[in-house]
């Protein structure tokens, strides 16, 4: 069944779903398997689809209103204000919304999705971030793209999911340039790697010092490293490192809501994925629709 993960600062927050969903749950194969939610890779789309459905009803909204953007490495953030069809979806990195029933989705791999909420102001994000995108502004340009419909930052809760953690991370010898450039007090976020020269780096927690030095109101640090558990996330390092150029998509995801309606028991969830699994077998792979 699907592996959900919350956080502790979300979790209470009225008004407010999120879900860190992990591989499990879902019906792709191969090296895809099970919950990939990857509208860009090379996964069968009717799959992909399928799975998008599958979160969907558990968050309890038409799959259509689930969205994700086509991402980039990059620090755009986008106000979503109404869904968009997946042809559509605009290259971002990160999105913002203050729309009920509306459920912005990240997609990662090892990047740092991170989700924002302001229970008061009922402004909700979600981000991509990637070295890259990080170091960019992403977060930064989340945060002020949530001020323009009210937010306030030292009100916002954030959380990191799971992503790559520095003991799976080694980079290159030039890597650390454009980090100490920022801020020589960047070296923190390095350690010495496995070859001469290479480093080890610590992506979460420098997301997680971009979000302090913001102001936010709290942040909660990854839970979990994808690319040392392969049997609960994607992890497209740890696929390179095997040769394979392709991995799956995790999905996280955050919504603001009405009243909360009663959460599916997880004996009812496990029942529908069963059940998924099985109609989109017997369908021969075509999407469900």
């Amino acid at each position: 069944m699907m592996d959900v993960l919350q956080a502790q600062n979300l979790k209470p927050l009225y008004g407010i779903r999120h879900a860190f969903l992990g591989r499990n749950g879902g019906v792709s194969a191969d090296i895809y398997e099970s919950l990939n939610c990857g509208q860009s890779s090379a996964d069968e789309p009717g799959a992909v689809a399928e799975n998008r459905r599958l979160v969907a009803l558990y968050l309890e909204i038409p799959p259509e209103n689930l969205l994700s953007c086509k991402q980039v490495h990059s620090p755009l953030a986008v106000i979503v204000k109404e869904p968009w069809l997946p042809q559509d979806r605009p290259e971002a990195d990160a999105m913002v919304t203050r729309e009920q029933g509306v459920a912005l989705g990240i997609l990662t791999a090892d990047c740092v999705p991170v989700l924002f909420a302001d229970e008061r102001a009922g402004v909700v994000g979600a981000a991509h971030a990637g070295w890259r995108g990080a170091l960019g502004g992403v977060i930064e340009n989340t945060i002020a793209a949530m001020e323009t419909l009210g937010a306030e930052r030292s009100r916002i809760a954030t959380a990191l999911g799971p992503c790559i953690w520095q003991d799976s991370y080694e980079v290159g010898p030039e890597f650390p340039e454009a980090f100490l450039k920022e801020n020589p007090e960047h070296r923190q976020f390095f350690r010495g790697g496995n070859r001469t020269g290479y480093t080890m780096f610590n992506l979460p927690a420098y997301v997680e010092g971009k979000l302090r030095a913001s102001g936010v109101a709290s942040v909660e640090p990854s839970p979990a490293d994808t690319c040392a558990d392969e049997a609960r996330f994607f992890s497209y390092r740890r696929n390179t490192l095997r040769g394979e150029k392709r991995a799956g998509s995790l999905l996280s995801t955050i919504m603001r809501i009405g009243a909360c309606p009663p959460r599916p028991h997880d004996d009812t969830l496990e029942a529908i994925e069963r059940e998924a699994l099985g109609r989109y077998r017997m369908s021969g792979g075509s999407s469900l629709f």
